[in-house]
Order: C-alpha cells, then sequence, then structure tokens
C-alpha cells in the first residue's frame, strides 16, 4: 500500500472529516473552554481511545450489529443520550465551580475524570461505530492482505490524524479559557455553555436515525 495517490486520498478525507464539527469535538471544544487545557488535552485522549474501540469493532465485524439491528441501534443510543443529559446537567448546576475563585470545588473535574468521560461518550454514540464501519472499507484493498488487519491499520491512522487535530485545538480553545477564566461572572456561562452543549448533543444523538 504504498501507492502516494492512495494515501492522499485518504489522508484528505481523515483530515476533512476530523475537522468537521462533530459530537467528539464539540466535546473536546467545550471541555478545554470549561476546564482548560489539561482537562480538553485528556478529554480528546479520551474520545479517540473509544475511537480505537469502534475501530477494533469494525475490523471485527462487530459494527455492522448496530448498522442492522434496530434494537441494539436504540439501546446504545438511548444509553449515549442520557450519558450525555447527565453530564450537561451536572455542568449547568455546578456553573462556576471551576473558577480561579473557587479551585477547591468538589465540583472540579479532574484530567481522569475527562478521559473516562470522553471515551464514554465516543463509545455510547452508535453514530460513530456505523461511520468507521462505512469510511474504512472504501480503502480497503483486498490485494494488500487481510482485510481485518487492513481495516485495524487505517483505523489507526485516522485517530491519529484525529487526536493530533483535537489537541491543536485544545490547545488554542485553552489560550482563549485562560484569559476568559480569570472572570468570575464570564467563568459562569463557561459552565453553562458547555452544559448546554453536552444537552444539545444528547437531544441530537437521541433523535438519531439508523442510516
Amino acid at each position: 500500500m504504498a501507492d502516494p495517490a492512495f494515501w492522499l486520498v485518504f489522508f484528505s478525507a481523515a483530515l476533512v472529516l476530523n475537522l468537521s464539527p462533530g459530537p467528539d469535538l464539540l466535546f473536546v471544544l467545550s471541555r478545554t473552554l470549561s476546564s482548560g487545557r489539561r482537562v480538553g488535552v485528556a478529554s480528546a485522549c479520551g474520545v479517540c481511545s473509544g475511537a480505537l474501540v469502534h475501530v477494533a469493532a469494525a475490523a471485527l465485524g462487530l459494527s455492522a450489529i448496530l448498522a442492522t439491528s434496530a434494537l441494539a441501534f436504540a439501546v446504545v443510543k438511548y444509553v449515549g443520550a442520557a450519558y450525555l443529559l447527565y453530564l450537561g446537567v451536572q455542568a449547568l448546576r455546578s456553573a462556576g465551580a471551576s473558577s480561579p475563585l473557587n479551585l477547591n470545588s468538589a465540583a472540579r473535574i479532574t484530567a481522569w475524570q475527562a478521559y473516562r468521560q470522553g471515551i464514554l461518550v465516543d463509545i455510547l454514540n452508535p453514530k460513530a461505530a456505523i461511520f468507521f464501519m462505512a469510511f474504512l472499507p472504501q480503502f480497503v484493498r483486498p490485494n494488500e492482505g487481510a482485510v481485518a488487519l487492513q481495516l485495524l491499520a487505517l483505523g489507526v491512522l485516522v485517530v491519529l490524524v484525529a487526536i493530533i487535530i483535537e489537541c491543536a485545538l485544545v490547545l488554542l480553545a485553552a489560550r482563549a479559557s485562560s484569559a476568559l477564566r480569570g472572570n468570575r461572572r464570564l467563568s459562569q456561562w463557561l459552565d453553562r455553555v458547555f452544559g448546554s452543549v453536552l444537552i444539545g448533543l444528547g437531544i441530537r444523538l437521541g433523535l438519531a436515525e439508523r442510516t
């Protein structure tokens, strides 16, 4: 698979797809604005770790279950939507708790918590599983070896592109966040925006169709 044209098309597609404002990217950027660079990077690593689970599932053919079973899709979808709504409500209830004026608040999220949340946000999004199942096979070439291994390798590359892009965006967002966090009133509004984004993502996921 040393064809330069092949890799140019593949990485161009991966770049465009990872730059589009999907649930994962919105979650990471919102977390960054709400809690800063460290939490933002942890969130990015979390969603990318969750994406690797979908990659493995696509390579093993498990994603086909979500694509063909209405019940399986609905169960994962509603659990994921409920989790996002829970995180959103928690953020609204603790608005301003992550302000520098209140650093000792128990509501302040840690990087480890953000990482775990990122994993769950991605794993509990059935459309992410279907995305990998639909996207990766387009770049599989039967004469280049085992299909499962190709899917796994291509999926890992997509996730690597994602983590680079998301971490770069986190650094940009964190610069704005650090300035805004010095103002308690703005800090409260950032938490409210973050909570609203999560609730919106939860509603969007709950209404998603299996297409």
